[in-house]
């Protein structure tokens, strides 16, 4: 489909109790390559949040009391309709966010699969029967419907960070409302249409494109009918929707903040460690939560490691994402561009040394080329942010329990990598990491089938596996006498 063609049939206004509505503004979609427009999309205000929380609570009820069976069979065709037009969802993806095409195609792929997975979760929804210990009665556990949710995504996963929790919500019988990321609001507009057609009874979801991200969720979170709030971004901007969400004593759940380690041993296969390094560093260049922050390296094998991961980090093409000769598209928008400069910057202020990139190009569009920082002091912020783009800042270490120590030299724990040929110190590794999610020998660990979350300030809850259905149920004690 040619892009206006594409972008002509998104839907670009409000998308209330199944139905588009237009708004009192709009706000501009850009393309981060070059930031020409990509469309004006409808500018959702606090009384628009009222109306699709009305729509939300009053098909409640009826959705909760949907045979578990025909939920999956909905969520199930959304998962086809999806998958029907994979190729147009990743361009549109490509557009608004930059990602380049193969990343997108590997987005849609994976988060179609939380509709699939959880259509067969939404029949295995159990409780138990026992009779008390004393003698007394009989215990019965129930799990229902939280009830109306509502759902903050971020921009750099525009599908994927929305499916995964849509996906268990429908399957629990929960309504939802979704706010999309200012930046890319176009791809769960166009889901939200897909979903419509799959069969997804109006009202179950809405979605509320808006640039008064606060008055919004505001107006959504302080409504006692609200019961849980989900939230994928920042560590602060998670902790303020925590100390908002307690008046009501909302159901919670915080995907946060990342600085994932990646440790490389001496017994590890470094060419491995280096594929692995890229697939953890570069995927989606860089711009995500448990993208590979930090590269530490047992000294013995620093030097092999950092030469293979220059050699291979120099080979990215930067480009814009739709150009299909292009492997490393641009960040989100300036901002991101001056973020990791900056960080760059201090580092080679402390000492560090470039070993590749390290310079934005200027021009048109906000790029920044793979990059690899050698001889990092351990002051340096980039040891301590998140640099949220194609930066590898490498440190040395000569003993398993020092490697250790600096991979939890962090306050956050939400991803960790580790290469080493060992069992024993690969378990023995993985438990004392202080992290919700460990790779081993492997640089993507996302996965449907397993749950996803971390610890400290990197949030708590869970998103998908068998876990992730638990977060939109509310567990029922019913005492029966004997």
């Amino acid at each position: 489909m040619a892009i206006e063609d594409l972008i002509s049939s998104v839907p670009t206004g409000l998308w209330i109790g199944g139905e588009e509505r237009a708004a009192s503004s709009t706000f501009d979609v850009l393309d981060p390559s070059d930031d020409h427009v990509l469309a004006s999309v409808a500018n959702a205000t606090a009384d628009d949040a009222t109306a699709a929380l009305d729509a939300a609570c009053a098909v409640q009820a009826d959705w909760a009391a949907t045979p578990p069976r025909e939920r999956g069979e909905i969520l199930r065709s959304v998962f086809e309709k999806i998958t029907e037009r994979a190729d147009d969802i990743a361009a549109l993806m490509t557009l608004e966010m930059g990602k380049v095409l193969a990343e997108s195609k590997g987005e849609v792929k994976y988060g179609a699969e939380f509709f699939r997975w959880f259509a067969e979760e939404a029949v295995r929804i159990d409780g138990r029967f026992q009779t008390s210990p004393a003698g007394t009665g009989r215990i019965l556990v129930t799990k229902q419907a939280v009830g109306p949710c509502y759902a903050i995504t971020p921009w750099n996963f525009p599908l994927a960070m929305g499916t995964r929790k849509m996906g268990p919500a429908f399957a629990a019988g929960c309504t939802m409302i979704v706010k999309p990321a200012q930046e890319t609001p176009l791809t769960m507009l166009l889901l939200a249409k897909l979903m419509d057609e799959a069969g997804l009874p109006k009202g179950v979801l809405s979605v509320l494109p808006t640039n008064d991200a606060r008055g919004v969720s505001t107006a959504l979170i302080d409504d006692g009918r609200l019961r849980k709030l989900t939230f994928t971004g920042s560590t602060g901007v998670g902790k303020a929707l925590v100390k908002q969400s307690a008046d009501k004593l909302l159901r919670t759940s915080m995907e946060l903040g990342g600085n994932a380690p990646f440790i490389v041993f001496d017994d590890a296969d470094v060419d491995a460690a280096v594929e692995g390094a890229v697939l953890a560093k570069m995927r989606n260049g860089g711009e995500a939560c448990t993208a590979a922050n930090r590269f530490h390296v047992a000294n013995s094998v620093r030097e092999e490691f950092t030469d293979k991961l220059v050699k291979r980090m120099s080979e990215f093409t930067l480009g814009k994402g739709i150009d299909p000769s292009s492997t490393l598209g641009p960040l989100i928008n300036s901002n991101q561009v001056a973020t990791v400069t900056e960080l760059v910057s201090d580092a080679v202020s402390r000492g560090a040394t470039v070993a590749v990139g390290g310079v934005a190009p200027g021009g048109p569009g906000n790029f920044y080329p793979a990059t690899v920082l050698t001889d990092v002091p351990a002051d340096a912020r980039i040891l301590k942010e998140e640099v949220f783009g194609p930066v590898a800042p490498i440190t040395g270490f000569d003993t398993e329990e020092e490697g250790l120590k600096a991979a939890n030299d962090t306050e956050y724990g939400l991803a960790a990598y580790v290469f080493t040929q060992s069992l024993d110190r690969a378990l023995r590794v993985a438990e004392a990491i202080e992290s919700g999610m460990v790779g081993i020998n492997r640089g993507v660990i996302s996965d449907p089938a397993a749950p996803f979350g971390g610890i400290k300030e990197s949030g708590f809850g869970r998103e998908g596996g068998t876990e992730g259905i638990d977060e939109y149920l509310d567990t029922k004690y019913i005492a029966l006498t004997k």
